[in-house]
């Protein structure tokens, strides 16, 4: 994906979530602005109950803006952002109205502060660009909105000059997030850049040491029993029915550790590599070898899931199915509980990690188990 269509919260899901709670200060500081600017300029205000849907607009505004962003709504589409811009623009020309002809001042109405902060809050699950044109056409909007309220204007300033203070802060605002935006998804980019080389480096020794295992429990077998089987075998005057039957248990033991090579993923190899560190036995039923499928963002949120179930007594043991079949295709994850079982809030986290990266996930806790259905689409 090209890295002006990224989000904050698509190359870093975690990221994300932590900065969901972010998002509701900033819903919070504008619908405070949009009280205290009110009571500031009442004395302007000539319809009351315009002022009144004003701030009412501008609450829907911070309310869709903190619901849409929680992990359990991931991940954040950008029609979400242009809704909240419209309930906020939408405030912006109620509290017009509310002043309309009566409004000897433009630097106390909260239109341009209180768009740009709802665009600043939602800053990592947005693209710069995004942020940027949502920026500039609030600021259009709001233009007008100044020149019809030139001739009440108390001052005796250019036209130019009310447009100019009255977008400032929704420009500087909206400026501030794209940048944001951009630098956040660059910095990621360059670390996921240099921890992707690490872990090729990493998978190209750990393949090595694993190729060298299935090779030595190959020559371990011909030296410990095939061979010797062989030497008895040219030694004797005949070949017995146990001989022939011994053959065959031998030839099936090579096999199976020559398949065992050649048909491990990636994911046995982790499951390998996490089963001796966490203790909790993992189970990898994978027939047809769908693991290699996933892409680099869906392995590591799936290593993700595991290592953190397997880890601080969460699970008993672990048992990762994958199904191919065209009704029921996908993951599915089932955790016994350990001692220290995964709540419901932790679990959406996990499932808002897994959305952000082109997977579908449902999280279940039931009876005795975790659930965790994934659904993805081979690339």
């Amino acid at each position: 994906m090209s890295r002006m269509r990224l989000t904050q919260q698509e190359a870093d899901p975690l990221g994300g979530i932590t900065a969901a709670p972010l998002v509701a200060i900033g819903a919070a500081l504008a619908f405070g602005f949009s009280i205290v600017l009110t009571i500031v300029h009442w004395s302007d205000v000539g319809r009351p109950l315009a002022a009144v849907i004003a701030i009412g607009l501008v609450g829907a505004a911070g309310v869709v803006a903190a619901v849409s962003t929680t992990p359990s709504r991931a991940p954040f589409a950008s029609e979400r952002l242009w809704l909240i811009v419209a309930l906020a623009v939408a405030g912006a020309i109620a509290e017009y109205l509310s002043t309309i002809g009566a409004n000897s001042s433009v630097y106390d109405d909260f239109g341009s502060i209180v768009v740009g902060t709802l665009i600043l809050s939602v800053a990592p699950y947005c693209t710069w660009i995004s942020l940027l044109l949502a920026g500039v056409i609030s600021a259009a909007v709001l233009s007008f909105l100044v020149v019809g309220s030139a001739s009440a204007i108390a001052v005796d300033v250019p036209i130019a000059s009310l447009i100019a203070l009255n977008s400032v802060a929704v420009l500087a605002l909206a400026a501030a997030a794209a940048g944001y935006s951009a630098a956040v998804v660059d910095e990621t980019l360059a670390w996921q850049r240099e921890a992707n080389r690490a872990a090729l480096q990493r998978d190209a020794e750990l393949r090595a040491g694993i190729a060298r295992s299935v090779q030595q429990s190959r020559v371990s077998v011909l030296g410990r029993e095939v061979l010797p089987f062989l030497a008895g075998v040219m030694t004797a005057d005949r070949i017995s029915v146990a001989d022939a039957d011994r053959a065959r248990e031998l030839a099936e033991t090579l096999r199976h550790a020559l398949k065992a090579g050649i048909e491990s993923t990636w994911l046995d190899e982790l499951a390998a590599d996490l089963q001796p560190s966490g203790g909790v036995p993992i189970v990898i039923d994978d027939a047809t070898g769908a693991a290699d499928d996933l892409n680099d963002d869906q392995r590591s949120a799936l290593t993700a899931l595991l290592v953190w179930l397997g880890d601080g007594g969460r699970s008993a043991e672990i048992r990762v199915t994958f199904r191919t079949d065209p009704d029921r295709s996908g993951i599915s994850i089932v955790a016994g509980h350990g001692s220290s079982p995964p709540t419901r809030r932790e679990l959406d986290r996990f499932t808002a990690v897994a959305r952000a990266v082109a997977m579908g996930a449902e999280a279940t806790l039931a009876g005795e188990n975790v659930k965790v259905e994934l659904r993805h689409v081979a690339e």
